[in-house]
């Protein structure tokens, strides 16, 4: 499995390929903010792992493995987005807490959230619910507050 930071590389490499047909070395230093000599420490290993090939000067390609994986990691992080929004996490705060949070989960675990997801989607009712639970819940906070 890759780690943390393999995974964040994995996806971006993934949707800029998606996007532009192809992932530079730069282009992937610019959407990770970091220095393209990072980028091309960590392609070497993500070739190394069989996830891309890569070429010095040339580019590089993921293999069917890291495709796979980079688009899982691509829904993972849409999913847990779709969720936040669902239960009502501000939207400023959605993105931050995706990227806190979609490491630490196990794809078991984010095999329930797509479940309930699903199921709050069916059922918006619920979903109307939270939000008036939370709307009561801020109403409160702001009665305690100074």
């Amino acid at each position: 499995m890759p780690t943390p930071s393999m995974e964040d590389y994995l996806e971006n490499i993934y949707k800029l390929i998606e996007q532009k047909g192809y992932a530079r070395v730069s282009d992937i230093a610019e959407a990770l903010e970091v220095h393209p000599s990072s980028v091309t420490k960590m392609v070497q290993k993500l070739d190394q792992s069989k996830y891309l090939v890569y070429e010095k000067y040339r580019g590089l390609v993921l293999t069917p493995k890291g495709k796979k994986i980079g688009k899982r990691l691509v829904d993972r992080h849409h999913l847990l987005e779709q969720f936040l929004r669902l239960i009502g996490v501000s939207e400023e705060l959605i993105y931050k807490d995706v990227e806190g949070i979609e490491h630490h989960l196990s794809w078991d675990s984010i095999t329930c959230i797509e479940n309930l997801v699903g199921y709050l989607e069916e059922h918006p009712d619920l979903v109307k619910h939270l939000q008036s639970m939370k709307e009561e819940d801020e109403g409160i906070g702001e009665i305690y507050s100074p």
